[in-house]
């Protein structure tokens, strides 16, 4: 079970609280992995018709943005590789996609809106792009990670997929836990809005969660011994009461897998993560669908 290495990061970049967010969240895994990370603006190009006023309004705004990208530069430590790049394109996401591939860039990074709840995940136009078509994982920071005192990843927190046609992150969590060194916690959702029903609520809730520790034995027995490996069953009326349950500390990271409907190779948020992402003050990893 493996995956490749973290080697570089591509940060979507804009002068603003969000955009500070997601280079916190770089930061933090840069620090944990050695990976370089790349600050990228995407800029829209604009066609000179011969409009007064618009002559060099491109190159001024590619200015704007390489003063917007030293200024978020600033922000990341001595000690860990980084470049500016100011990319010209029709559409930010499409941008940022484009320079992580040309770059080998092992995951996109952003930050959400900064008209959330603190802490929380609140997405915006970009990342939801991002969410329904990145071929690479992404990582989201939530509202205010910029704030914290040190950001720092110190364990990956996996939800394991119930269902065998569930795309599984497990894979790629163990691989950052072996490279980074980090803990890793298994994380099973029960809850009686599963559609597993049984002879009685109470009989079915315990059954579900044999049946969730079960499979969590059996997938710390595939992870191997070299790591750190916790185990955790969330149960709940609702999945949201299950989430709403779970302790999450400074130095955690999610990794969720994508949905069934989304297409190969490709990041689709599903309904199970789309709740993680609404519930937790962690940041989080949407892998793509294999």
């Amino acid at each position: 079970m493996s995956t490749e290495p973290v080697t570089r990061l591509t940060v979507g970049y804009l002068a603003t609280p969000s955009g500070d967010d997601g280079v916190a969240l770089a930061v933090a895994i840069a620090g944990a992995t050695g990976a370089s990370i790349d600050l990228v603006c995407v800029v829209h190009p604009v066609e000179y018709d011969g409009t007064p006023g618009l002559a060099g309004y491109q190159e001024r705004l590619e200015n704007q943005a390489a003063e917007w990208l030293a200024d978020g530069a600033g922000r990341i430590p001595e000690g860990i590789d980084k470049r500016a790049i100011v990319t010209v394109h029709d559409s930010f996401t499409g941008g940022l996609v484009e320079v992580a591939e040309q770059s080998g860039a092992s995951m996109i990074v952003v930050g959400g809106t900064g008209d959330g709840l603190l802490r929380r995940h609140t997405l915006g136009t970009i990342s939801t792009e991002l969410l329904h078509s990145s071929p690479l994982p992404v990582a989201l920071a939530p509202r205010g990670y910029a704030d914290r005192a040190t950001p720092y990843v110190d364990m990956v927190t996996v939800a394991v997929p119930v269902r065998t046609s569930s795309d599984n992150p497990l894979p790629f969590a163990v691989g950052l836990a072996r490279q980074a060194q980090l803990d890793l916690r298994l994380l099973s959702l029960v809850s009686s809005d599963d559609p597993t029903r049984d002879d009685t609520e109470r009989t079915a809730r315990d059954r579900r969660i044999a049946a969730a520790e079960q499979l969590l034995a059996a997938t710390r027995e595939s992870v191997g011994t070299e790591l750190d490996v916790d185990s955790l069953v969330a149960d709940g009326p609702t999945l949201d009461e299950a989430l709403d349950k779970l302790p999450w500390d400074e130095g955690d990271i999610v990794a969720v897998g994508s949905g069934h409907l989304g297409r190969p190779n490709r990041v689709f948020l599903g309904s199970t993560a789309a709740r993680i992402l609404r519930w937790t003050t962690a940041p989080v990893v949407v892998t793509p669908r294999s």
